[in-house]
């Protein structure tokens, strides 16, 4: 299941063996959190233990041991393992468990995710597995709403969906920026776009696709404040060229490829609506045009990289190319 949905299935029941594993952090720790929270422990020096999962490796008796421990003054007992990537030969002790755990006992594997060669705990019987993956950007916005709600903060959906932009989709920091904005706006204000674009500071990669889209508009005067305001920021001239070379690259392989926006999606590794507007600014702009911009740019990218042209120069011919030419 996706961590979305386990706030839903607790309250319905407590499953005996979860694998909590994704790279979102701020999803793997809300997703203990909740599972604790929902095994109701009072006492928890003698019905938590927490351990490390490498140490494990060849050790899987003393983890059973603990599993097998029946629960003082509560109903569970919980016990969490981090970083248990074992290899099948490993993990084959283990396996009777999940198909018949202890009925006191909850355990929870934390994962940040699948490492070669270890056995694929998701796929045995008898674990639940929760998705602590990164989520899309409608499925976040949903998420976010939620928060803001309890926060009760009313918001507008397109301010939630800009701040999951801003934020990019980085779920701990939206958490923090929804803190942040219920002490500025106080119980039961309204969140709209203008309040999100004053208050929740833009992400860096935020800030680049304003810088790309800028280009592409041939706005020079919004192009000049976001390029100063990243160099301010620690970005610098092969950094900036690199993401114009793979923007204009991008506008150059949807403007070439044939099929609907979802076959071209497929192909490239991304959300249709993005190839859709893509599309439209490559239509803008022309395909030819795109063509030289991203020959020229890969052709002055590359050659600051190798030390042909200095980085200065090339990112300032660039910009020639784009706005000038």
């Amino acid at each position: 299941m996706k961590f979305v949905q386990l706030a839903k299935t607790l309250k319905e029941r407590v499953e005996p063996v979860y694998l909590i594993e994704g790279e979102e952090a701020y999803f793997r720790d809300h997703a203990v959190s909740m599972i604790r929270e929902a095994c109701n422990i009072t006492q928890s020096a003698f019905n938590e233990t927490r351990l490390e999962g490498e140490a494990l490796k060849g050790g899987i008796p003393a983890l059973l041991a603990s599993l097998n421990t029946l629960p003082l003054f509560d109903e569970k007992r919980l016990t969490r393992v981090y970083d248990f990537y074992p290899s099948e030969r490993e993990l084959e002790p283990l396996l009777p468990y999940f198909e018949n755990p202890c009925d006191s006992t909850v355990l929870v594997i934390v994962n940040a995710g699948k490492k070669a060669n270890a056995a694929d705990l998701k796929k045995k019987r008898g674990v639940t597995f929760v998705d602590c993956g990164r989520e899309d950007e409608e499925t976040l916005g949903k998420w976010l709403f939620g928060i803001l709600r309890r926060a009760r903060l009313n918001a507008d959906a397109d301010a939630a969906t800009l701040m999951v932009r801003y934020c990019a989709q980085d779920a701990a920091r939206m958490k923090k920026e929804t803190e942040k904005l219920a002490v500025l706006l106080g119980e039961g204000g309204r969140l709209t776009r203008a309040e999100v674009e004053e208050y929740v500071a833009k992400d860096t990669e935020y800030k680049v696709y304003e810088l790309t889209q800028a280009a592409s508009r041939k706005n020079f005067t919004a192009f000049s404040e976001i390029l100063d305001d990243l160099m301010k920021k620690g970005f610098d001239e092969h950094a900036v060229l690199s993401a114009l070379t793979g923007h204009y690259r991008t506008l150059y392989e949807v403007s070439s490829m044939r099929g609907s926006d979802a076959e071209v999606a497929k192909a490239l590794g991304m959300k249709p609506y993005p190839v859709q507007r893509n599309r439209e600014t490559a239509a803008r702009l022309g395909k030819e045009r795109v063509e030289q911009l991203y020959l020229r740019l890969y052709e002055l990218s590359c050659g600051a990289k190798g030390g042909i042209y200095g980085k200065s120069g090339a990112l300032s011919a660039s910009l020639a190319k784009i706005f000038f030419s």
